[in-house]
C-alpha cells in the first residue's frame, strides 16, 4: 500500500470511528434520563452513566488536567502516525495507532464540548441542547458519556470471602463507550500484531537516550 493510501485510510478510519462514537453518545444522551437502563440481553445492557476520569470511568487527576492531557497526547500520536507513514510502516500499525487516535479523541471531543452544549443529565429527566456557551460546564471540563455495559458474570461471594464475604459479585462491571473500545482493542492489537514496530521504537528511545561521545580519528 502506498503512503498516500496509508495516509488516507487513517484519516478516514479515524474520522468514521468518531462519526459512530457520536452518534451513539448524542443518542444516548438526548433519548435517556441518567442511570437509565435498557436491556439487551441478560448480559448486555445500554446503561447511561458519565464520567468525570479516563476509560472506564477511572479518575486519576483533576478533569482539566486530564483533558489537557488527552489534547497533547492526541497531538503527538497524530503526529507520530504522520512520521510512521513517511516511513514506510507496515499498514496494519498505521490501522491500530488511528484506531487509539480515533478513541482518545472521541472522548476528548466529550471534554471539550458536551458541558458547552448540553445541559446537565439526571435521573429524572432528559438532556437537551442548549445555546452554545450555556451548558453544564466549561470548555474542557465537560463529561464522557458511556453506555455499553457487560455484566457476563452476576454472582456473590461466599460467605467465608474476607472483607467482602456475600457480597454481591460482577464481572464484567464497567461501563464503557466506543471510543474506549476503539483504544481498548488497539492496545492488545498492538501487543499482538506489531510486537516489532513497538521494540523498534524501544530500541530507538534507548539509543536516543544513551550519551554521544565523539569517537577521535586515527591516525
Amino acid at each position: 500500500m502506498t503512503k498516500k493510501t496509508q495516509a488516507i485510510l487513517a484519516i478516514a478510519l479515524t474520522l468514521a470511528i468518531l462519526i459512530i462514537d457520536q452518534i451513539i453518545k448524542i443518542e444516548v444522551k438526548t433519548g435517556m434520563a441518567l442511570h437509565d437502563s435498557i436491556r439487551v440481553t441478560d448480559w448486555f445492557f445500554i446503561t447511561f452513566v458519565e464520567n468525570k476520569g479516563m476509560a472506564f470511568g477511572m479518575s486519576v487527576m483533576p478533569k482539566i488536567l486530564l483533558s489537557l492531557f488527552r489534547l497533547v497526547a492526541i497531538c503527538f500520536l497524530s503526529w507520530y502516525i504522520a512520521r510512521v507513514i513517511r516511513k514506510g510502516a507496515r499498514t496494519v500499525y498505521v490501522v491500530i495507532l488511528s484506531m487509539i487516535l480515533a478513541g482518545a479523541a472521541g472522548n476528548l471531543i466529550d471534554c471539550m464540548f458536551y458541558g458547552l452544549i448540553f445541559n446537565a443529565s439526571a435521573p429524572y429527566y432528559i438532556s437537551q441542547f442548549v445555546e452554545f456557551g450555556t451548558g453544564y460546564a466549561p470548555f474542557l471540563e465537560g463529561k464522557v458519556v458511556d453506555m455499553f455495559y457487560f455484566p457476563l458474570i452476576v454472582s456473590n461471594y461466599p460467605d467465608w470471602f474476607p472483607f467482602c464475604g456475600g457480597e454481591q459479585f460482577i464481572f464484567f462491571s464497567p461501563v464503557f463507550n466506543f471510543a474506549d473500545s476503539a483504544i481498548s482493542v488497539g492496545v492488545v492489537a498492538l501487543a499482538i500484531f506489531c510486537r516489532k514496530e513497538l521494540s523498534e521504537l524501544n530500541n530507538e528511545n534507548e539509543n536516543q537516550d544513551q550519551p554521544q561521545t565523539d569517537t577521535p580519528p586515527i591516525a
